[in-house]
């Protein structure tokens, strides 16, 4: 099946792969480069995928410009379970600072209360309880003595996207910055000057569910608790060079080959991590376009906090709910459901999702308005 023959898949994830790394996974199924395996049979400390781990973390690296005292770790365990993770390393059972701005923060937020005292530095709730803004950081209210700010910065089930990273230094917190990036990793640039530790789930921009990137300053590699399982401390795995347990092989894989398709990728005459940046801008203006000068369908989300990744939308006549996401399947538009606590519809265009994906999406948008609206 060719790109062109495929559906356009909107999924939140488990999310779209780029269609030449799928053709690539098909063809080196069988048979990784004469090895005469499967990457699946190998020796995940053979020479063959001990090539493999090492040039994805080299081409990751360079593709985010990670700097050397920063330490990159393939990890399992999901976004999840990383929000357990986090805290066991790096709360010291103090305290931890959280921003609520969504349905993955407060999940962050309850896993980190296990291990330490939260406090909510926001809550960018709504007086309905609704997320559709977030507050400037000039407005947290950050403690003294956090062992680390934490923030989602973007929420995939309610479409809140933190554009700017905060520099806490500024904001008088000496505390390092952890972000949960699992639904925007690489399609932007980072700052990481303004980060201590930044985590994403594979599973929406890189690759295969499984694999979980850290990456994370040395300087906090050795806070982790005596009661956080070796297999997830943070210090321990590093030395291992992501080896200490066996680590999702496969998705490694899938994930190099994608950092190889997003290092040769270019848009607009750019390349890389800046050409895969301003694709998605133009993606997502197209479809907010579409939604704002609609009387059918809307955001609610603030336009300075709208995300690139996940728009989601509603019709305001919802019994044609059903009807759109049929006729949306019918034209080849996929997994346009929003998430069942918030419903709705919800696109989620990640790197994957090309530009003409989003005309399709548009295109059916307006026809479907026209015939019912």
């Amino acid at each position: 099946m060719t790109q062109a023959s495929r559906p356009f898949n909107f999924s939140p994830g488990p999310a779209a792969i780029p269609h030449e790394v799928l053709s690539r996974v098909s063809e080196e199924m069988l048979d990784w480069h004469g090895s005469g395996m499967s990457v699946m049979e190998m020796s995940h400390r053979g020479r063959e995928f001990t090539s493999i781990y090492e040039a994805a973390e080299r081409d990751l690296r360079e593709l985010l410009q990670v700097p050397d005292h920063f330490r990159i770790l393939f990890m399992q365990g999901g976004g999840l379970g990383e929000n357990a993770i986090v805290p066991m390393n790096l709360s010291r059972g103090g305290i931890v600072d959280v921003v609520l701005s969504g349905t993955w923060s407060h999940k962050s937020a309850a896993e980190a209360r296990r291990y330490a005292e939260v406090r909510i530095a926001a809550d960018c709730a709504n007086a309905d309880g609704r997320y559709l803004d977030l507050i400037p950081a000039t407005d947290w209210q950050l403690s003294r003595d956090a062992a680390y700010v934490h923030v989602c910065s973007n929420e995939t089930i309610d479409g809140l996207e933190l554009h700017q990273l905060p520099d806490l230094k500024a904001l008088g917190s000496d505390a390092p910055l952890v972000i949960d990036c699992s639904s925007h990793v690489a399609s932007r640039s980072v700052d990481w000057s303004k980060v201590g530790l930044a985590f994403a789930g594979a599973q929406k921009n890189i690759g295969p569910a499984g694999l979980t990137l850290v990456i994370v300053r040395d300087d906090l590699l050795d806070r982790a608790l005596p009661i956080c399982p070796s297999a997830f401390n943070y210090q321990l795995v590093a030395q291992a060079e992501s080896m200490f347990n066996t680590p999702p092989t496969f998705a490694i894989y899938v994930a190099g080959l994608v950092f190889q398709w997003l290092k040769g990728f270019s848009y607009a005459g750019k390349t890389g991590v800046a050409a895969i940046e301003q694709r998605n801008i133009d993606k997502a203006a197209l479809l907010y376009q579409a939604l704002d000068a609609s009387s059918l369908y809307e955001n609610r989300v603030a336009a300075r906090s709208r995300s690139r990744m996940n728009i989601p939308f509603f019709l305001r006549d919802e019994r044609l709910n059903e009807p759109f996401l049929a006729g949306a399947r019918d034209h080849g538009l996929l997994q346009l459901k929003g998430h069942k606590s918030v419903g709705g519809m919800r696109a989620s265009i990640y790197n994957a999702m090309p530009l003409e994906g989003v005309q399709a999406l548009v295109s059916y948008l307006n026809d479907f308005e026209k015939r019912h609206g």
